[in-house]
């Protein structure tokens, strides 16, 4: 071995030195960049002379510059990261739906409720008064106005989630196209043997850690490869990248597949979501699409779209929608049965959403198999007449039977058992139903002052129809007081009989707060219970959710520290470390420089002898 070998030994040591500092330098100028993977500089020995007695080395051999990535760690920080957002996103919804319930003391829907039931137990106490009846009116329309209003804000909650939706799935889209272009870089910088595109890795794991707080995927990187000789932890992909959203292909190296939302022909706007083939075709996700910000948003909105009401059928916001308008539902029901009670001269129900023909029992009405009890009353309020009305299976509201609504209200019977057939129900009143405007009409015969009222037997048609009642609606959306007692209160009644002071049918009502009654969902479901008991345990609901919640965000929170903890103990920049290689480096520089230095004297000895 000469003095050039060992001058060409002595200059490879330099120049691995060189590139060693500049990579220390490196992980120091990017100790604060999120997303940084310290790097590494690998040698090895060159090949030696193999001469005898034995090898002479030929000095350092440059192999790569490595990243130090444990990809099954970074695995569950990507998962860990996807849970965080997920929880944190839902809990933040959640405080704001409960926002939409503060009933304190004095405050919100139970405070309203109490207040409405107080005037009716006022009324009952002055059944003539009309000041009285204005302030029922009034605490009324109070009532059921912040019905609508609280319904509304939670809707909102639930329409701005909707708009989140389309703008976290562009942002999914737009991450997955730079995923894919950020593939074709890299299988282009990595086709030449041993070299690493740490940078670009770098930043393709910085878009899946965004991606993973919007969703769950799954990603095949090739075969995972150990380097233990390099680092204990060092454990990263291969060239291969498949990328997949519920099962669904969304990135395949450096193509791209879009996620695609769409919203036409359904009336709320509320988008549903598609992987689209390249054939056009398309396979509706929604449902298996799971963590991040946009498993929480589907979570929360709901998933499946309802063809027939354009909203979402799950959801737990939708679920506290569908909770309000079972509330009012079944207050609506409850109280117009009730009010049902009170004598009139004529009865009308607001236009109702059901064909002449159709069976009631198997409507979207909640009326049941048994009968009810048209009373008739004379002018002196005396019960004269009663003419039971029976519901089956089969009955319809005018089908042109004698067993429908209709036919059964105008059939000819001896409603007060005196074998009389002139002073009957069907002599004094008939009952029509407009095929046009679908309301139920029960108009008098003539002139005369008799009176009529319907007592329910368990079929609740009154409740569910609205004939005679006291509120309109079936939701907490269009609940409202009858408008011709918001326009004149004074036709309120208290009595049941039409007997001036009579209070039976007010205080029937007041009682109404204290008895079990009926909410049915629009699922089928019914829970009976009070209006108090239903609307606490339907509010404290929010409250136990939203509370479960933030359990769950600490917990996810303390996962994810840790994880993140490991991370970076295994690819952060640790500033003590490096400057210890610095000075490693800078020595073996050094040193490297002397023997250049001495050989170079050496050589100049040696031309000088031979001068």
């Amino acid at each position: 071995m000469g003095l050039f070998s060992t001058l060409d030994s002595g200059y490879s040591g330099l120049n691995a030195s060189q590139l060693e500092m500049g990579t220390v330098s490196q992980n120091i100028a990017n100790a604060n960049t999120e997303g940084y993977t310290r790097q590494r500089v690998v040698t090895r020995a060159q090949e030696p002379l193999h001469t005898i007695p034995g090898d002479l080395g030929r000095g350092v051999k440059f192999v790569s510059v490595t990243r130090i990535h444990n990809e099954f760690v970074f695995g569950r920080l990507r998962d860990s990261s996807s849970t965080l957002e997920y929880d944190t996103f839902s809990r933040q919804t959640l405080e704001q739906v409960a926002r939409v319930f503060p009933d304190s003391e004095g405050v919100g829907l139970q405070n309203d409720m109490k207040n409405y039931f107080d005037k009716w137990n006022l009324l009952a106490s002055n059944p003539t008064n009309s000041a009285v009846k204005t302030d029922l009116a009034q605490n009324s329309m109070t009532f059921l106005d912040n019905i609508k209003d609280t319904r509304k804000r939670v809707r909102d909650v639930q329409d701005i989630l909707n708009k989140q939706l389309k703008t976290s799935i562009d942002e999914v889209n737009s991450i997955g196209k730079k995923i894919a272009d950020i593939n074709a870089k890299i299988g282009s910088v990595e086709s030449v043997k041993n070299n690493h595109a740490n940078d670009l890795r770098d930043e393709r794991d910085k878009l899946e850690l965004s991606l993973a707080k919007l969703l769950d995927f799954s990603v095949f990187k090739g075969d995972t490869q150990s380097d233990i000789s390099i680092d204990r932890d060092l454990t990263d992909t291969g060239k291969k990248y498949y990328l997949n959203i519920s099962g669904e292909s969304f990135v395949d190296g450096s193509t791209f597949h879009p996620i695609v939302l769409d919203n036409k022909g359904n009336k709320s706007s509320y988008y549903t979501v598609y992987h689209q083939s390249q054939d056009g075709s398309r396979i509706d996700i929604g449902r298996k699409i799971h963590g991040g910000r946009i498993g929480a948003i589907l979570d929360l909105r709901g998933r499946e779209i309802d063809e027939k009401t354009s909203y979402p059928v799950d959801g737990t916001i939708q679920g506290y929608v569908d909770s309000l308008d079972a509330f009012s539902k079944g207050l609506i029901e409850a109280t117009n049965s009730v009010y049902a009670q009170s004598a009139v001269s004529n009865m009308q129900s607001p236009q109702l959403n059901l064909d002449p023909n159709a069976s009631l029992t198997r409507s979207d009405y909640n009326i049941k198999i048994g009968s009810f009890d048209v009373v008739l009353y004379d002018g002196d309020g005396n019960e004269v007449g009663r003419k039971t009305i029976n519901i089956n299976d089969n009955t319809t509201m005018d089908d042109g039977s004698t067993t429908s609504i209709v036919g059964q209200l105008n059939g000819n019977s001896d409603d007060n058992g005196d074998n009389n057939s002139t002073n009957d129900f069907d002599d004094y009143f008939q009952a029509f139903y407009s095929t046009n405007g679908h309301m139920l009409s029960i108009q008098p015969k003539g002139t005369h002052s008799y009176k009529i009222s319907i007592e329910d037997n368990g079929t609740n048609f009154a409740g569910a129809t609205g004939v005679n009642g006291f509120f309109v609606g079936d939701s907490a959306k269009n609940i409202s007081l009858k408008r011709e007692f918001i326009d004149d209160p004074t036709k309120i009644n208290a009595y049941k009989n039409p007997v001036s002071g009579d209070d039976q049918m007010a205080n029937q009502m007041l009682q109404v707060q204290y008895h079990d009654i009926e909410f049915k969902y629009r699922n089928g479901l019914t829970i009976k219970d009070t209006p108090d008991g239903f609307y606490r345990n339907f509010t404290g609901k929010i409250a136990t959710d939203t509370e479960n919640k933030g359990r769950d965000l600490d917990t996810s929170e303390a996962i994810f520290n840790a994880v993140k903890q490991e991370q970076e103990s295994i690819s952060g920049v640790n500033i003590d470390e490096e400057l210890a290689n610095l000075l490693k480096y800078q020595t073996a520089y050094s040193a490297n420089a002397k023997i250049i230095t001495t050989i170079d004297r050496m050589l100049q000895s040696l031309l000088s002898i031979k001068e």
